[in-house]
């Protein structure tokens, strides 16, 4: 079993429940309200009979999104790379019927951060796991990695990201008696997982960062589904989008049944990423271990960041990073 899986109480069956685990910081003095007045601006220009209706929908240090109507905005992290954002950006306009077409071709500045608008659409309901859309995120990630790049992208970001997790563990929690295991599993990865070497496949298009929090349907309330957020998508290793949910499951988060669900579902498509048939685990190991220990670093530096405890979602997370030490990372599949 991967990662001498743990026993599943079923209960954690979406992947948004652990998707962020970063501290707020952002200035709401400035950007938080600009944004809003932006997004209003660009709204009334896009429906002049606008019915209005304003709400925040992230406000994290690495995005700021607010709505006005049918009309998002999006401020994105304040190291994004202009050009890269474009060229991803550039990309998602292409690939109708799988990315959620941007309403702008280019990010704009707004105080010293890159802004990006898109139409609203309906996110998926934490409130309900049974209606969660496995075989949709499935489909539309299949159809990704048989895509070849419409425009050019820079590479996946998955594993730099992830190697920001882990430096900023070492820096905020030292002496955290959970750093120990989830450094030790983090170190015991191949150098591309860890960012520090090209991924093994640098030609597939990966969104980079897929958990259920990424769909949303569209037109709202009852379109198709489909991707958002641009801002890892690139080529690469497209195991890497199926991490999470494997991870998940291999820490037992997931139940069996919703894995599976998501698994048939992508190999019906065609995804490339996993045989079509038979054990998919040589292919995913090293994407879920990665994953693994990038959630598990986020959690913890979380954790003393607001001085409290982990929790059991937290905890499970690294006692499946210390079993990662007792089973040998499975060689990845170019």
């Amino acid at each position: 079993m991967p990662f001498l899986r743990a026993a599943s109480g079923g209960q954690h069956g979406d992947f948004s429940h652990l998707r962020t685990l970063t501290h707020v910081t952002t200035d709401a003095l400035t950007l938080l309200p600009a944004l809003t007045a932006r997004v209003r601006e660009t709204a009334h220009a896009r429906t002049p009979t606008c019915p209005c209706g304003a709400a925040t929908l992230a406000d994290r240090p690495d995005a700021t999104v607010v709505r006005h109507a049918g009309t998002v905005a999006k401020a994105h992290a304040a190291d994004a790379d202009r050009a890269e954002l474009s060229l991803r950006v550039t990309a998602a306009a292409r690939l109708p019927g799988v990315f959620l077409p941007p309403l702008t071709a280019a990010p704009v500045d707004l105080h010293g951060r890159l802004v990006t608008y898109w139409p609203y659409g309906t996110p998926v309901d934490p409130e309900d796991p049974d209606a969660a859309p496995w075989e949709a995120a499935a489909r539309l990630l299949a159809r990704l990695h048989r895509t070849p790049a419409p425009a050019p992208v820079p590479p996946m970001r998955g594993p730099a990201k992830a190697a920001l997790a882990a430096a900023r563990l070492r820096a905020t929690a030292p002496d955290h008696p959970a750093t120990a295991p989830v450094l030790a599993a983090w170190a015991a990865l191949p150098a591309w997982a860890r960012g520090e070497a090209a991924m093994p496949d640098p030609t597939t298009l990966c969104h980079g960062d897929l958990h259920l929090g990424q769909l949303i349907r569209h037109p709202a309330p009852d379109g198709p589904w489909l991707l958002i957020d641009v801002d890892d998508l690139g080529t690469g290793a497209p195991a890497w989008d199926l991490a999470r949910p494997a991870a998940w499951y291999a820490c037992g988060l997931l139940p069996p049944e919703e894995w599976h669900r998501f698994l048939t579902a992508y190999r019906a498509g065609g995804g490339p990423a996993v045989p079509a048939a038979g054990d998919p685990w040589p292919a995913l190991d090293v994407p879920a271990r990665a994953l693994t220990a990038q959630t598990a670093a986020r959690a913890v530096s979380k954790a003393v960041l607001e001085d409290r405890p982990l929790d059991e979602v937290e905890r499970s997370l690294v006692d499946a990073c210390a079993r990662m030490a007792s089973v040998r990372p499975a060689a990845p599949r170019g």
